[in-house]
């Protein structure tokens, strides 16, 4: 039951991570296809909508990166427990639940401001 759990925890973890590169990329993507729109003749009262956005997608590859570096070391800590005497803490359970969710919080937050980007990309098509 314990190599249950410990591989169901990894495997979490690992789609987790895999999930934030993706969503990584689509962030990236996003501030390339921004720059594109700033490159145009855009009125001055977008100016700041795109500044909104440039400072969103910059504050938001910082979140993924953060969760992702806050899992890897929750896996590492989960790893050295279960080789320990004493077995995988209720404290490394409680944190993958917190990780969870985060995860779950941060990916709602991305989906959110890829689909309002996108419907303010809209409007210079």
């Amino acid at each position: 039951m314990v190599t249950t759990d410990i591989s169901q925890l990894t495997a979490e973890c690992n789609t987790w991570r895999s999930n934030l590169r993706k969503s990584r990329e689509e962030l990236t993507q996003c501030k390339h296809r921004l720059q594109e729109v700033a490159s145009r003749q855009i009125p001055k009262n977008m100016l700041q909508d795109v500044e909104h956005y440039h400072n969103q997608f910059h504050i938001q590859l910082i979140n993924v990166h953060d969760l992702k570096q806050a899992i890897k070391e929750h896996e590492r800590i989960a790893g050295w427990e279960l080789n320990s005497a004493k077995g995988i803490s209720d404290a490394v359970w409680a944190k993958h639940e917190q990780l969870y969710d985060n995860y779950q919080h941060l990916d709602h937050t991305l989906n959110e401001l890829k689909e309002e980007f996108n419907h303010f990309r809209q409007g210079f098509s």
